[in-house]
């Protein structure tokens, strides 16, 4: 193969490596609250309760 086939290889693999990095870099966790984590777990349950009841 050509060696320009090789260079583009290299950089179509380095620009999609930079962008996964940049993207982990960016995520963050929310800081959330313990009063809005339990909100949270409670409407999770009482969806799954709901989910349960109409499939049962």
């Amino acid at each position: 193969m050509p060696w320009y086939f090789w260079l583009l290889l290299i950089v179509v693999f380095g620009s999609v490596l930079g962008s996964l990095l940049a993207l982990r870099d960016a995520a963050k966790k929310l800081p959330l609250t313990k009063e809005q984590l339990e909100r949270i777990r409670q409407r999770n349950a009482e969806l799954d309760a709901k989910e349960r009841k109409e499939k049962g």
